[in-house]
């Protein structure tokens, strides 16, 4: 029941942290609040810190999605299906700079264009280097520690719990 609740207050929240987001910050919306010169202190910070390279992957993905629904609803005509979305998806390439856009916009509200400069100019060193390498690395092996000492206090609770509970005289 607790994990249920859990489950269910963690989904709530999230789903109010992401519709304040996008009610905070239009996707598609170009700030004109924010200066040129900020946006591209943002682009800097962001290409400096490889933050926008977890997203190339997004046009060929949906693309296979839309490849698989159309096969799935009409294999015959998986040859057309194939050249249709590729063509689709090319013709959407360029549609990628609005993405972007929209990331430099979120860094650019939440960090000063100094800020912003400072960050890149630690990124653009070869420890900043370095950080960036390894940031994929770092956060798959810090999400399987913390996945493996989830696991080790998951079996000690229930461990100690069982104890507390004959302890008591429940079963």
């Amino acid at each position: 029941m607790l994990t249920k609740f859990k489950s269910a207050a963690i989904a709530g929240v999230a789903s109010l942290v992401v519709a304040g987001t996008l009610l905070s910050s239009p996707v598609m919306a170009q700030d004109t609040s924010i200066s040129e010169s900020h946006i591209e202190a943002a682009k800097a910070a962001v290409r400096a810190t490889r933050s926008i390279e977890n997203f190339d992957n997004i046009l060929p993905d949906v693309a296979e999605r839309t490849r698989t629904l159309f096969i799935r609803s009409n294999p015959a005509m998986s040859a057309e299906i194939d050249t249709a979305v590729n063509e689709a998806a090319v013709e959407l390439i360029a549609r990628r700079k609005e993405l972007d856009r929209v990331i430099y916009e979120v860094w650019a509200r939440r960090f000063s264009e100094a800020e912003l400069n400072e960050i890149s100019a630690f990124y653009n060193s070869e420890t900043g280097q370095h950080l960036a390498n390894m940031s994929g690395t770092l956060s798959a092996l810090t999400i399987g520690a913390a996945k493996q000492w989830s696991d080790v206090i998951s079996t000690d609770m229930v461990a100690i719990s069982r104890k507390k509970l004959a302890e008591a005289g429940a079963q």
